[in-house]
């Protein structure tokens, strides 16, 4: 059998880490970057006798983001402590409500290839993050760093909807674009806020059951992600094929080499010992409490489509599209607040930004073109001072590089300004002429269609400093004298 024989199955595991100012359980700040272990205190070194008090902002955001991905919130909530242990974890377990999560159902759409589709969610819960163990400090000792010990996590978890890495990239691309819009978390991957587990299996295509799966941890990448994902695909077909056992592992992502790597064989949750936290009192989501969370939202979707089209005058299909990207929409509104051809702006936006984008794999959120520059080249198209060609030919790939260079100074110092002299336009028309005498027989003859023939030599004359419309018009004022 072949590859094309066998599908992948692919669920996410989301870890965001909340906007809060302090820790999920006590009052350490959750800077990034500080020295080593400055950002602890009795309570996340776990010193006998300190208790945990929960953090009432975590349980506002973990609320807003259930209520914006549609989930059903869980009225009665607790903590648990997950029993493991490692050197990064002070106190021998983590506290977490993977058994009981605050928010559970709930999905988020994604479109692949034009395609719409919703990723079911199975919960998003409420955990705390464990210190960072540090191995290149020392050649002779591993360093733990307790700073991110007790940081606020949601981990948001889908059903295994995912069929393919293009899928998985764009559910973290707009997963990331709801996270930092809703300000629950910021989104920065590089940083760690956002990390990203994927559990993938195999099957024979038809097959109903599911294969062993396995989790490749802790990537912080949307772009690792897909690269994880198709070696690991590639490699689970290449072991089922070759009649091995696929063991149920947790496994890393080397992108040097672009492999994956064996962890440990993977636990069951039988392993962790899961009970109630003694220490930390249950508590319970009230109808107040959601209303208020709900009340100081941003507008969802549906109200940004409906205010684009009231602000803007533009069709569904661009407000749908923009509305669908929060990044997208930020720079659309951007660009609107400098031109007045919006539908320009919209086009430019949803067309040769977005396929660079997609070109380049960034998000939406990646982008750092200031909107100026792309209302500065619309200016020059409408006043045809360049053309559409150029701009997206030869400026955008600039800006993709560089997206606050000045575009005026660009097109004039890469010689990409239009001629406006209209000697050398004529020149050019009446070299063309010259040079076919048959085909201006023809065009007086009735055969009109060859005016795209002279305009196309024209311009190539031109070298693409030319206004296409102004050459045609020259073309149809000679040819008609």
């Amino acid at each position: 059998m072949s590859a094309q024989d066998y599908e992948m199955v692919v669920g996410l595991e989301v870890h965001a880490q909340l906007t809060t100012k302090t820790k999920l359980f006590c009052s350490d700040a959750t800077h990034f970057g500080e020295s080593p272990n400055t950002q602890v205190s009795v309570v996340s070194l776990a010193h006998p006798g300190t208790l945990p008090v929960m953090n009432r902002g975590a349980i506002d955001l973990a609320l807003r983001l259930g209520l914006a991905l549609n989930c059903d919130i869980v009225r009665h909530n607790y903590f648990a402590r997950k029993n493991y242990f490692y050197p990064d974890l002070p106190k021998g377990y983590q506290i977490s409500q993977h058994t009981a999560p605050i928010c559970q159902n709930g999905y988020v759409e994604i479109n692949v290839d034009g395609k719409e589709k919703k990723v079911r969610l199975n919960r998003i819960h409420m955990e705390e993050d464990a210190g960072k163990s540090v191995h290149d400090a020392s050649e002779q000792y591993t360093g733990i760093d307790l700073n991110r010990a007790g940081i606020p996590l949601l981990e948001i978890v889908t059903e295994p909807d995912l069929g393919s890495s293009a899928e998985a990239y764009a559910y973290v691309s707009e997963l990331r674009s709801i996270l930092r819009y809703l300000n629950v978390c910021d989104g920065n991957m590089e940083q760690g806020r956002l990390r990203c587990d994927v559990n993938i299996s195999v099957r024979k295509k038809g097959d109903p059951k599911l294969g062993t799966k396995v989790e490749i941890k802790n990537l912080n990448s949307i772009r690792f992600i897909r690269k994880a994902i198709e070696v690991e695909k590639e490699r689970l077909i290449a072991l089922v094929e070759s009649g091995g056992t696929v063991l149920q592992q947790t496994r890393g992502y080397d992108e040097v080499t672009n492999t994956t790597y064996a962890i440990r064989t993977k636990e069951d949750a039988d392993d962790y010992r899961y009970f109630a936290d003694p220490d930390l009192p249950p508590f319970h989501i009230t109808d107040e409490m959601i209303e208020a969370v709900r009340s100081a939202m941003p507008p969802s979707r549906k109200q940004r489509v409906e205010a684009l089209q009231q602000e803007f005058g533009l069709s569904d299909y661009d407000t749908n599209a923009l509305a669908a990207d929060t990044g997208l929409e930020a720079l659309f509104r951007g660009i609107a607040q400098h031109t007045s051809n919006t539908k320009a702006a919209a086009n430019w936006v949803l067309n040769p930004i977005r396929n660079k984008m997609v070109e380049a794999e960034l998000s939406s959120d990646e982008l750092a073109i200031a909107p100026e520059a792309i209302a500065t080249l619309i200016r020059y198209i409408d006043e045809k001072k360049t053309t559409h060609g150029i701009a997206v030919q030869k400026v955008l790939p600039a800006l993709f590089e560089d997206g606050k260079m000045d575009v005026a100074q660009y097109l004039e110092s890469n010689n990409l300004l239009l001629s406006d002299n209209s000697s050398e336009l004529d020149g050019w028309i009446q070299t063309v002429l010259d040079k076919y005498p048959q085909k201006v027989t023809e065009f007086k003859k009735g055969k009109k269609g060859l005016i795209g023939f002279f305009v196309g030599e024209a311009m190539r004359m031109a070298r693409g400093k030319a206004d296409a419309q102004a050459i045609t018009d020259k073309f149809t004022e000679k040819l008609k004298g």
